[in-house]
């Protein structure tokens, strides 16, 4: 199982992936550790990432970057339509009013939505992933920043699906920062809370976390950000700076052109980086348009001045997120500065006057977030063990449920009126489900919603959830209880609703019974909800009155709801006198904006389309550049080392021949399919093998030839050896030996005599490889004769039955009361004294009872 963290920026993407040993950064194709967030079309294929960088410059109308700002968005937000005037492709809005990406790809007009781009971007990043791990990648997490909406994170798990990923987790990037910063901390307090600051500052946007840290956990105490304010709002400011510059200076307008504006985006994105450790630097583009090369310069105190309505805005986030945390400046510990846009002195300034101490930069800025959403891909795996740290995730924004209904008492005809209740606040724990009940006599829709949309800038609603039909078999308004699920993901829906129906029966009831009744009789419907603010969640479905109360909640219940079920048992184990019959009823959901499972299946047939022309084309590529490097090296060949192996006329044809492969390569054969390179190189090969076949021969034929030699001289010198090791090798083995040694000898000779008759350019007739057969015929004769092992000595059997002693061991003083005791052990010894080796051996293994008995 891959154990694999995302984390995919505005302008560049990392890959990190858990090991044995702990988090690291794989390294994409060109060994950077950072892979470019962009997607370029071509004519015939997509280059993305560090390709897609390469083409970008000569193709910025079809090159896709920023797509983080697209996302999830509607095509009239203010942010898009800010975002879309600095960029070089054409974005249009689609006819359900969400960005369209214009594009040319395959030689014609295509348009993409963002989740099918960023679903590209994935790919390219999966497949990173897999050539350094060499395995599959499905599971993963992958970081996203707080503000996202609703519909911006399941467009995150659509692009996922495209990709061929399964996220365990979308992980807020703050919080990913947090958890790579705590859990390796051995010194955090048992009891007493640690607060850190962590300001992250990216290329687009700041985000501001406060995390409570204690021994083995962190809790996120507020979340705040400024989703327009990162490293390239100084890039701009510098940009338009330095345009109007230009304009005043060579008289070019680079507004009307989209590589002079690409290029002055990129000098000044270096620049910026150079006033973050210089007090003053230039900057200098040649050619940039009109044939003009262009020069300016500007000191930091100046870019400081220019930037003061965007350093302004760094306060704002740093208030709120203290406000939300209910602390002051004094109870912050540590502030931890991260993000690419943080380097910037003056940022760093205004958070030392805030904090009133220096920020720290423990941290990788860059890296910070995808080794945090390894660690909880790790975490959430069971293929690794982790140490032992819990991650209390809160959710940044209020999420209200909104109906049509009525309560019992204006069942007579009264008008519905429209009532909400907000189920998960600002805050709440990620995960969460909470249980609402409703009266209703028929189907019903619910809205999702959000409270507070002035931070967000998205849309109120969310989504909308039909539920039914159903019909209450008593014929009054049915109970149904409605589980509202907060998901890992931050991703909020309907998850289930029951219909609950009571049945009199009879049941013993127990003492205490009675004090339990009026509360029970409404707790007996939910199957997951906790029994205290059941009664207050009824009254206020049907009457509205109140909205903290309106739940039957538990925060941070497992998805799987297990929990609620077992607690619900527990509290009504003494109550109920009936009956209750629980029904699931249809659940419908419609999201406003989201992309229908039949649109995603089909994002993920065209990925795999394109994904194979791409591969198409990269085979293509390298059989073309196969064609054209065997030209370029068989003629340097041809012209030294090979030149004796070949005659003159043999020579000049064939170098002819790669000379016009060369000239098609660069004309007609500029643009051929993978088939036409693969003949091409097999046509010349079939001239160019028999030269490199005679080369070969003749650099391998000495050294085989030494070994066939060294094996003749070996296995003959054996044979003719006097060695007590081979007396026991019969003489008419020998002679076998030393006839295959003389066979092989007059075979090498005659073969070597005929080869040296030849001259380099013929074909050999000595080959290498006949002499490596004859080494290894030989071998396979001679050594099963020459390695025979010796026979083992001989020894004498021992008697089966005990015999009487012999008459001639009379002169040995034990007699027979020496034999009557030690029995028959004693006869292989006493009959052995004809032959002294044989009668040794035997009394070594005498046991020793023999000399007991003789003494």
């Amino acid at each position: 199982m891959s154990v694999v963290g995302f984390d995919f920026g505005n302008e560049s993407c990392i890959v990190a992936v858990a090991r044995q040993r702990g988090i690291d950064v794989v390294l994409n194709d060109e060994s950077k550790r950072e892979t470019p967030a962009l997607v370029c079309f071509g004519d015939k294929q997509r280059f993305i990432g560090t390709a897609g960088a390469a083409s970008s410059l000569m193709n910025p109308k079809n090159t896709i970057s920023q797509i983080k700002r697209l996302i999830g968005r509607q095509f009239s937000d203010p942010v898009v339509q800010r975002d879309i005037k600095s960029l070089p492709f054409a974005v249009t809005e689609g006819p359900d009013g969400y960005p369209l990406i214009h594009a040319r790809y395959l030689g014609e007009s295509r348009t993409f939505t963002p989740t099918q781009v960023l679903g590209m971007l994935f790919s390219d990043l999966k497949i990173i992933a897999e050539k350094n791990l060499n395995a599959a990648v499905v599971d993963c997490c992958i970081g996203i920043p707080v503000y996202f909406t609703d519909l911006q994170r399941r467009a995150v798990m659509d692009a996922a699906t495209i990709a061929g990923l399964h996220p365990l987790r979308l992980f807020h990037e703050t919080t990913a920062t947090a958890l790579a910063y705590g859990i390796y901390k051995t010194d955090l307090p048992e009891n007493e809370q640690l607060n850190v600051a962590f300001v992250d500052i990216g290329h687009a946007s700041m985000q501001v976390c406060i995390v409570g840290f204690k021994k083995g956990q962190l809790k996120i105490l507020a979340h705040s950000f400024d989703q327009s304010l990162g490293g390239r709002d100084f890039d701009e400011v510098l940009f338009h700076h330095f345009a109007a510059k230009f304009k005043e200076e060579y008289k070019i307008d680079v507004f009307q052109n989209a590589r002079a504006c690409l290029r002055l985006r990129v000098a000044c994105e270096k620049l910026k980086k150079m006033l973050s450790a210089n007090p003053e630097a230039p900057l200098n583009i040649e050619c940039l348009m009109e044939e003009k090369d262009v020069r300016g310069f500007i000191k930091r105190d100046e870019f400081e001045q220019i930037s003061v309505p965007i350093l302004e805005r760094v306060k704002g986030p740093l208030e709120k997120a203290l406000l939300d945390a209910q602390l002051s400046i004094d109870n912050i510990h540590t502030v931890e500065v991260v993000g690419s846009g943080s380097r910037v002195p003056a940022i760093i300034k205004i958070l030392t006057d805030f904090f009133k101490k220096e920020p720290r930069r423990t941290m990788n800025a860059s890296e910070c977030v995808a080794r945090g959403c390894a660690l909880q891909c790790a975490i959430l795996s069971p293929t690794f063990k982790v140490r032992e740290f819990q991650v209390n995730e809160s959710f940044p924004c209020s999420i209200a449920l909104s109906w049509k209904g009525s309560g019992p008492d204006t069942q007579n005809g009264a008008a519905d009126n429209n009532q909400s209740t907000i189920v998960f606040p600002k805050g709440n724990p990620i995960p969460s489900i909470k249980a609402l009940t409703f009266y209703r006599s028929g189907t019903f829709s619910v809205d999702v919603q959000y409270a507070d949309v002035s931070d967000l800038q998205a849309p109120a609603k969310i989504s909308t959830y039909t539920i039914g039909p159903f019909q209450s078999t008593k014929g009054e308004r049915a109970k149904l209880k409605v589980k509202a699920r907060l998901n890992l993901h931050g991703i909020v829906s309907i998850d289930s609703a029951t219909l609950l129906e009571e049945e009199e029966i009879e049941v013993p009831v127990t003492k205490e019974q009675p004090k339990e009744a009026a509360k029970m009789e409404t707790d007996e419907a939910p199957s997951d909800a906790a029994p205290p603010s059941t009664n207050e969640t009824d009254v206020n479905m049907q009457d509205a009155k109140g909205t903290a109360d309106a739940l039957d909640a538990e925060n941070g219940v497992p998805e799987s709801g297990d929990k609620p079920v077992q607690m619900e048992t527990d509290t009504k184990a003494d109550a109920p006198k009936r009956k209750v019959k629980k029904t699931n009823i249809p659940v419908v959901e419609l999201v406003y904006g989201g992309m229908p499972p039949s649109d995603v299946q089909k994002a993920i047939e065209k990925e795999f389309e394109m994904a194979l022309q791409d591969r198409v084309m990269e085979e293509t590529k390298d059989k073309k550049n196969a064609v054209e490097a065997y030209v370029y090296d068989m003629r340097n060949k041809l012209n030294d080392k090979y030149q004796e192996f070949v005659t003159e006329p043999e020579r000049e044809a064939f170098i002819a021949r790669l000379q016009e492969v060369e000239d098609w390569l660069y004309e007609d054969g500029e643009d051929e399919t993978k088939g036409v390179y693969i003949a091409k190189l097999e046509e010349m090969k079939k001239q160019g093998d028999p030269i490199e076949e005679r080369y070969k021969e003749h650099t391998e034929r000495g050294s085989v030839i030494d070994q066939l030699g060294y094996c003749i001289n070996s296995y003959r010198e054996a044979a003719m050896s006097t060695d007590a090791k081979f007396e026991h090798i019969d003489i008419s083995d020998k002679q076998k030996v030393l006839n295959e040694c003389v066979e092989a000898e007059a075979w090498l000779r005659e073969k070597k005599q005929q080869q040296d008759s030849l001259p380099k350019y013929a074909n050999p007739v000595l080959l290498s490889a006949d002499v490596r057969r004859k080494a290894e015929a030989l071998d396979r004769f001679c050594r099963p004769i020459m390695t025979k092992p010796k026979p083992a000595p001989a020894k004498p059997a021992a008697p089966e039955t005990p015999t009487p002693p012999p008459q001639g061991n009379e002169h040995q003083p034990q007699g027979g009361d020496a034999n009557a005791n030690a029995g028959s052990n004693e006869n292989p010894a006493d009959g052995s004294n004809e032959v002294p080796q044989a009668s040794e051996e035997p009394m070594e293994t005498d046991k020793p009872e023999a000399p007991q008995s003789s003494a």
